[in-house]
C-alpha cells in the first residue's frame, strides 16, 4: 500500500452508484443529527428481526463499528492516505494495518 493519492475516494458516490442512496436521501439525512442516525438505523434493523439483537453485544460493538465508519470519512475527506493518517492522528504504519483490517481499498473499488 503506497502512500499515494486517494482523492477519488468518495463514500457518497460509492453508494449512490450501489443504489443504496440518492442525493435527496443525502439532503434529508444531512438534516439529521448523528445519533438520531444511528438509532434510527438500529430501528429499523430491530423491526427486521423483531426487535431481537439476542446474541449480538451491540453496546460493546459500538466503539469498533464507530472507528470504522470514521475511518471510511477519513480516507474519502483526504487526498491520501498519510494525510488521512494525520488526520486521524495515527502513525501512517498503524492506518496501513487499519486499511487491511477494514478492506479500505476493495471497499471503495467494488463496482468502480
Amino acid at each position: 500500500m503506497s502512500q499515494g493519492t486517494i482523492g477519488l475516494y468518495s463514500v457518497a458516490r460509492k453508494l449512490r452508484k450501489d443504489k443504496k442512496t440518492t442525493e435527496e436521501f443525502e439532503v434529508m439525512l444531512g438534516n439529521l443529527s448523528l445519533e438520531e442516525v444511528v438509532a434510527l438505523k438500529l430501528e429499523l434493523s430491530g423491526k427486521i428481526i423483531k426487535g431481537k439483537l439476542y446474541g449480538f453485544n451491540l453496546y460493546h460493538a459500538i466503539p469498533e463499528i464507530t472507528k470504522e465508519a470514521v475511518f471510511k470519512y477519513a480516507v474519502s475527506a483526504n487526498r491520501s492516505k498519510k494525510a488521512a493518517a494525520d488526520f486521524m492522528g495515527i502513525t501512517y504504519r498503524y492506518f496501513k494495518m487499519l486499511a487491511r483490517k477494514y478492506n479500505i481499498d476493495n471497499y471503495f473499488k467494488e463496482n468502480e
